[in-house]
């Protein structure tokens, strides 16, 4: 029997694409050796990686002024290797919604970049996506970055904010939840492990344009975006299995109603859940102001740390893990990815309930 698996990530899988890869995963396409046996140059992983491209293009809507790339390191090396290519001296924006934004700001600290922290929800414990207007962002600054949707505190960017230089967006945890509108985006990345496959893959579709600003004297080839670009992600072996479940992955979102599909039935998900704690407030107290609310990481607590760690345990042993928070911050989180199924959550609601009746 299998769990209801509300991790944070790596997170669960549709059952048809396991088993998808379990028919195929002694012989690929009757190749008789394993994807994890071939070659990264062999024409049948090219065509893995050009299917997995030509979809991620179709779904967002990305033209061929962007490469899509398959790199690693996850989104943490990405903190890095941004301000590394694109930081040519100017300001470098960035709004601070906590733990992958901290992260990101340090790093860029400490390859020299001019650092400026446009906005924040830090003095309200990071309850809520700061508000701004174009008038907060400066035009000649050389990137305006964000983290659409935060994991640990439960909140998720609706519309992303009007900079007037090009966005960088880190959406590890809601790539391929829903449509996002791209007309300022210059990097649009993420781990692919919470909605869209297995850990050691990181997405990071780029302007080419973008890319053509690094100083090639600084920046180590292997970190460069147009060495992969060049390459098409085939500088260095990249990861070979987690590229072709990625590919599994976007066959299994675009089956499902493609991007708005994802989001209409993320929407119904969330929905469930957010009223039964709202409905339950006495009992239950939620992080995240109702306007930032994440479609993606409900967060809540209970009165005690050892009433969460119950609740938590209990739900473990009902069939449901995943459901402890972040080590930061504790509480209880429910992470509702795509994979997630409505009655995977109907049965939490019901649990919920119970727990709030036994113990309230």
């Amino acid at each position: 029997m299998r769990v209801i698996n509300f991790n944070a990530g790596p997170s669960g899988m549709p059952l048809s694409v396991l088993e998808k890869a379990k028919d195929e995963f002694l012989s690929y396409k009757g190749l008789g050796l394993s994807i994890i046996e071939m070659s990264h140059r062999s024409a049948e992983f090219e065509a893995i990686v050009e299917s997995a491209t030509s979809k991620v293009r179709k779904l967002y809507g990305f033209g061929d002024e962007y490469a899509v790339l398959y790199l690693q390191g996850g989104a943490s090396l990405q903190f890095a290797q941004i301000p590394m290519n694109l930081s040519t001296g100017k300001v470098c924006e960035y709004i601070d919604t906590d733990t992958w934004t901290n992260k990101a700001i340090k790093e860029a600290k400490i390859l020299g970049a001019n650092v400026k922290v446009v906005a924040s929800s830090e003095s309200e414990n990071f309850n809520h996506i700061p508000a701004t207007t174009q008038d907060d962002f400066s035009k000649d600054a050389d990137y305006t970055y964000i983290c659409s949707n935060n994991t640990i505190r439960g909140t998720q960017y609706k519309e992303f904010p009007k900079s007037k230089s090009t966005l960088v967006i880190d959406s590890s945890s809601d790539l391929f939840s829903r449509p996002i509108d791209i007309s300022n985006v210059g990097v649009f990345y993420g781990g692919v492990q919470k909605n869209a496959g297995p850990a050691g893959v990181t997405l990071v579709v780029i302007k080419k344009e973008l890319a053509n600003r690094v100083n090639e004297s600084k920046v180590p080839s292997i970190l460069r975006y147009t060495t992969q670009i060049k390459a098409n992600s085939m500088s260095n072996t990249p990861n070979t299995f987690g590229i072709y479940m990625f590919d599994l992955m976007l066959d299994w979102v675009i089956e499902n109603g493609g991007l708005l599909g994802m989001q209409n039935k993320n929407i119904q998900k969330a929905k469930l859940l957010y009223s039964a704690i709202d409905e339950m407030s006495e009992f239950y107290k939620g992080h995240a102001k109702v306007d930032s609310r994440s479609l993606m990481n409900v967060t809540f607590n209970l009165a005690s740390a050892d009433l969460e760690s119950k609740f938590a345990n209990e739900a473990k042993e009902a069939g449901m893990i995943g459901l402890k928070g972040h080590r930061s911050v504790g509480g209880i989180r429910a992470s509702i990815y795509n994979a997630v199924s409505l009655d995977d959550v109907k049965t939490l609601v019901e649990y919920m309930r119970e727990f709030a009746r036994k113990n309230g």
